[in-house]
């Protein structure tokens, strides 16, 4: 049986031209437009095409695949670069970024350095707590991540291919590779679409939901020399499939249906620009690509992409701005422009010329001097946020840091002395039960952990809800002894304690676990359900919470507290940013309603007592970031542990009466 044709390892100056297109689009589109372009689709199935051509070049040329010599060859291309960026982009970040965010940044630099960014990112997408982190200036690294994961298997891939067709089938190698591409293609995509449409942001830096991509790239290597088109087809396919690699951004907002059906738009438009090239005509697409300047710039596109991510989040550090003007986007460009043209001068191209077949123990050694400072500079950083931790005895020294107790127990707070917990450390000052396993769900399923006084209670509590009910837990429990109280959490994050799902805000897992909670607790009452009363600034209670307190009338009683005032910024953010607290204020006018929601609202069910403590939060004109030398917000609307404790004598008194009431 005759073999296909095998495609032609030769130099295509159009692919530095889609290169640089697709860089410049992935700029643009993150400076000026905040969206994303596709141009990172672009990448993979040009690598897709590319490496499959040169693999199966070497194959049919030695009958082999020289692994060491391969990833050696690998490591010389992409490391030297990136590691560099990491880690000018790592000392940059110590001096410019909050320390907010010190700590996502750090666990970032390693994710990124070992090609694992996109799994990490895959995993704060469906982490309640980490879903509204900050954009990392490592972030870009996800993309680079998926490529170099695809490098590493993909000369397997094609081994596995050769030893199939040669002992098992008895098959040309090529058809044999083309029939296993087809094979990876179809179970990619086909899980790509299916995990896009129930999980779309995991599935977005899903290795498994984007080889499709470079499969394709690879079926197309081994069928290009069979679809060559008449000159004016070639002109017509060549020029649309560059048009819609350059619109597919505005097109779809690829940020929130890729990867899916959606990607296949770019990845069509890479392929009819490679085609028109095979039967190129005088004014064809691939003309302009292959211009001098096109190929000038896709020969340092990749250190382009690498650089402009960083300055981009270093302009946003340091404006303090969430925005590019013109002449800020033209700067960015200008700086990417010269250090990525340097860098691939001084740093990429020495490298790359250094022999494999005659130096890999020197291109070794070069490779580990890169990596060595990143380890150094990241490790260094991760021991000292270790050890500038805020020790947990500090938030129990109530003369130096009363919280909400200058206000219940007029404590005057001393002046002088750094809020607690410290901002680099902020975001990690969580109520204790995010720190048992299966304490926290997202499921419909309902898991009970219980805390306080688990021996012998005089009164059980059952605090229900989401976050906002979960961050009132550390001043229950630190009435918990005094009083004999067990408490039962029933947490599930981005939820909230009702039967209506808020016009589709509340998913189907958060509607299944309330139903599924209302059961448990009229079966085993607890002597009070304590949840929140309304959402936000909300001047009515939601029908849903009243329809669920409804359920337990005459089996248990409620104790509903008003939502804390949520903040116009990220407080730990401003504060490390602003030098003056009021700035990170906000006025209560804007924060609270005029009057409580209760009062608004008619229908309330008989087993319902409220609390409103908006005091420890605002004053008469302003709501704070800072009280008592305490932050009170781990983000702009979730109360600290540490400011939470000092809320529990003034809780107390609520507590104790709806107890005993």
């Amino acid at each position: 049986m005759a073999d296909l044709n095998g495609p032609t390892s030769r130099y295509r100056p159009e692919i530095e031209g889609l290169r640089t297109v697709a860089t410049l689009l992935v700029a643009i589109y993150h400076i000026w437009l905040g969206k994303v372009s596709g141009g990172v689709d672009v990448f993979f199935i040009i690598s897709g095409f590319l490496i499959t051509t040169s693999l199966l070049t070497k194959m049919e040329k030695l009958g082999r695949i020289n692994l060491i010599e391969y990833f050696l060859g690998l490591a010389r291309r992409l490391l030297p670069l990136a590691f560099t960026v990491i880690l000018v982009t790592s000392l940059l970040s110590i001096l410019f970024i909050p320390q907010v965010q010190w700590k996502q940044i750090i666990s970032e630099i390693f994710s990124s350095t070992f090609y694992f960014e996109n799994w990490q990112l895959s995993i704060n997408s469906i982490d309640y707590l980490a879903k509204h982190n900050e954009a990392s200036p490592f972030q870009h690294f996800w993309s680079n991540s998926i490529q170099g994961q695809f490098y590493v298997i993909w000369p397997f891939i094609i081994l596995l291919a050769c030893y199939i067709a040669r002992k098992f089938l008895k098959l040309n190698v090529r058809k044999t590779l083309l029939a296993v591409l087809v094979t990876i293609f179809t179970v990619s995509i086909s899980y790509s679409v299916y995990i896009t449409s129930v999980n779309q942001p995991w599935a977005y830096f899903d290795t498994f939901a984007r080889v499709w991509e470079f499969s394709l790239g690879g079926i197309l290597a081994l069928l290009i020399p069979y679809l060559s088109f008449k000159k004016s087809v070639s002109f017509v396919i060549g020029w649309v499939g560059l048009a819609i690699i350059c619109f597919t951004g505005i097109i779809l907002p690829v940020s929130t249906v890729f990867p899916g059906y959606a990607a296949l738009l770019p990845t069509t438009g890479v392929m009819l620009v490679l085609l028109a090239a095979e039967n190129s005509s005088r004014f064809g697409v691939d003309k302009l690509l292959s211009l001098k300047p096109f190929i000038f710039f896709g020969s340092f596109s990749y250190g382009f992409y690498l650089w402009h991510w960083p300055l981009l989040i270093l302009y946003y550090a340091y404006m303090g701005t969430d925005s590019v003007s013109l002449q800020g986007g033209i700067t960015i460009l200008l700086m990417t422009f010269v250090l990525s043209f340097l860098s691939t001068k001084i740093i990429e191209t020495p490298v790359r010329k250094i022999n494999i077949k005659q130096s890999k123990i020197k291109l070794t050694t070069v490779l580990l001097s890169f990596l060595l400072p990143v380890l150094i500079v990241s490790i260094s950083w991760g021991v000292y946020m270790g050890e500038t931790k805020d020790s947990p005895n500090e938030g129990y020294n109530i003369a130096k840091y009363p919280g909400a107790r200058s206000i219940s127990d007029k404590i005057v707070p001393p002046t002088g002395i750094e809020p607690i917990p410290s901002t680099a450390h902020v975001k990690e000052d969580l109520p204790a039960f995010y720190g048992y396993p299966g304490c926290v769900t997202e499921k419909s399923t309902v898991v009970t952990c219980s805390f306080g006084e688990t021996e012998d209670p005089d009164y059980t509590i059952a605090l229900a809800g989401g976050s906002h009910s979960g961050h009132w837990f550390p001043a229950l429990e630190e009435m918990s002894k005094e009083l004999k109280i067990k408490i039962d959490v029933y947490n599930h994050d981005g939820c909230r304690f009702t039967d209506d799902d808020f016009n589709g805000v509340m998913t189907e897992a958060c509607m299944e676990w309330n139903e599924n909670l209302i059961d448990i607790l009229i079966l085993n009452p607890p002597d009070l359900v304590f949840t929140t009363a309304n959402v936000n600034s909300g001047d009515t209670i939601p029908v849903g919470y009243l329809s669920q307190w409804k359920k337990l009338e005459g089996i248990t009683e409620i104790l509903a507290v008003r939502d804390n005032p949520r903040m116009l910024v990220d407080i730990p953010m401003c504060l490390d940013q602003e030098e003056n607290l009021d700035n990170c204020s906000m006025p209560r006018n804007e924060a609270l309603s005029e009057t409580p929601p209760w009062e608004n609202t008619d229908g309330i069910p008989s087993n319902v007592t409220f609390v409103d403590l908006s005091e420890y939060f605002c004053d008469d004109d302003t709501c704070y970031p800072v009280i008592g030398n305490v932050i009170v917000y781990r983000d702009n609307n979730h109360i600290t542990t540490a400011y939470s404790k000092t809320l529990a004598p003034a809780l107390k008194i609520h507590v104790k009466e709806a107890l005993e009431h």
